[in-house]
């Protein structure tokens, strides 16, 4: 099976609730372990720009979500932004792979700057120091300065900066083709195998053989 086995999924206080909901489906249903963290924003702009409703307690969230997913039991693991014993919290022991999306500016700042006030920033703090695979998708428009000093810092330390800027020479036909399309970039990322967004010529080949 290629690309990691765990993965430690974020999502934080950005617009772009959808990127992150459909990129747990896609991992579990390459039947990967997700370790699942999320900010008191995420859960409200998820109420806002889908129709889906978390509930608050990580044990209950962790039920919802492995239903809603269709996931194995224990597939999916939530934690609480405080739980400090969780294994995303120690280099002995976070899945090797992490992604957070969508990453408010501000979750971007506090990893740019090592603050670990919370287990996300720690989480992504351990995957820095420890050299793991670190994805962080902003949804921002127009970019400060700021912004840009904090993505330029932490591409320097190792994080891949994937900004949610869905493409358009695939022909996207609908609001998920295009949320495919960054879903499908960080699976890439991942070296997950996906069907939904052919690699840059593939589509081209094919055409020439037809």
């Amino acid at each position: 099976m290629a690309g990691p086995q765990r993965i430690t999924l974020a999502m934080t206080g950005a617009s772009g609730a959808q990127y992150g909901l459909r990129l747990l489906d896609c991992l579990v249903q390459e039947e990967r372990e997700v370790h699942f963290l999320i900010s008191k924003a995420a859960q409200l702009v998820i109420a806002t720009e889908t129709d889906v409703t978390l509930p608050a307690k990580p044990q209950a969230m962790q039920a919802f979500l492995s239903e809603y997913t269709g996931a194995a039991p224990g597939q999916i693991r939530v934690f609480g932004q405080e739980d400090w014993m969780a294994p995303p919290a120690s280099g002995s022991s976070a899945p090797s792979a992490m992604v957070v999306v969508p990453c408010s500016t501000g979750s971007l700042s506090a990893i740019a700057s090592g603050a670990c006030n919370n287990l996300i920033e720690r989480a992504a703090d351990v995957a820095l120091k420890e050299r793991r695979q670190l994805i962080l998708v902003p949804r921002e428009a127009p970019y400060s300065t700021i912004h840009l000093e904090n993505m330029l810092k932490l591409s320097n330390l190792g994080a891949i900066i994937l900004p949610a800027s869905p493409g358009f020479y695939h022909q996207p036909q609908s609001l998920d083709d295009l949320v495919d399309f960054v879903v499908a970039r960080i699976l890439n990322l991942l070296e997950i195998p996906q069907d939904m967004l052919p690699r840059w010529g593939e589509h081209h080949v094919a055409s020439s053989e037809a």
